[in-house]
């Protein structure tokens, strides 16, 4: 969805060629506390990142009340056991990041069945009539994912589900032959920003390379623990596999 809203465009363009950085941290984790992830937000803005990812609506008021001056896209995820949908699966956690002040709304926008037996991308053109003066932001897994958002109203797709699907769940690197294609696929539709499996400077800059509007980046910038574990799995012959841990559900509570 082509957008002719100049507030839009501003936010667009001040992402377009760079970093947005994916500050993130629940409560089971080694390395939360209360304001990590303002922290976190905060070494993002000093390094020139042009735009922050965060979860929960608690964590984005956080940092909306830091005033960091950086746009954010707001997501929340929610886990259940019967669904691999967890990133923003229904309308309450759309109108919670929203209240909050997230300036892009992420969701799934795949065609994966939600806890509530509905078609997750479902979801998305009732948050563009909710929502019109809000930037979309749709996850997705695959190409085909990304047109059927860009043609519902999402400005923005990206693969952030590529290899959190059953279709894809086995994949560990990233698929810039895939992405080059999701971004000829979309055209002038929507921005592919890229998202997922990304661990080096050289990796974002592929992307940019291959026609990406921009690149989010998290575990490799903000979780150590997951960058500590990357390495242990790699010393220790791949007899344990580090994504398991990446892709645990997490619980509200504290460790």
């Amino acid at each position: 969805m082509k957008t002719t809203d100049p507030k839009k465009i501003e936010i667009l363009d001040c992402l377009k060629g760079g970093l947005i950085v994916s500050c993130q941290t629940q409560k089971d984790e080694p390395i939360y506390t209360p304001d990590m992830v303002v922290k976190m937000a905060e070494c993002a803005k000093w390094a020139g990142a042009v735009g922050l990812r965060l979860n929960s609506p608690e964590q984005i008021r956080q940092v909306k009340e830091a005033d960091l001056g950086l746009p954010i896209i707001g997501l929340y995820k929610v886990w259940h056991d019967d669904t691999d949908v967890f990133i923003t699966p229904t309308m309450k956690e759309v109108d919670a990041i929203v209240e909050a002040g997230a300036d892009i709304i992420a969701l799934d926008c795949t065609s994966q069945i939600t806890h509530e037996k509905t078609i997750a991308w479902d979801l998305l053109p009732q948050v563009r009539e909710k929502y019109p003066n809000h930037l979309i932001f749709a996850d997705c897994s695959n190409i085909e994912e990304a047109i059927h958002a860009s043609q519902n109203g999402a400005e923005i797709v990206a693969p952030t589900l590529y290899g959190y699907t059953k279709n894809t769940e086995n994949i560990e690197g990233a698929n810039y032959r895939m992405v080059a294609d999701m971004c000829r696929a979309v055209g002038d539709d929507a921005k592919v920003i890229m998202e997922g499996h990304l661990y080096t400077p050289e990796d974002a800059m592929k992307c940019i390379f291959i026609g990406c509007h921009a690149v989010v980046v998290g575990s490799a910038i903000t979780r150590p623990h997951y960058v500590a574990k990357r390495f242990v799995d790699c010393l220790s012959k791949y007899q344990d596999d580090w994504r398991l841990a990446e892709k645990a559900h997490h619980t509200n509570e504290l460790k």
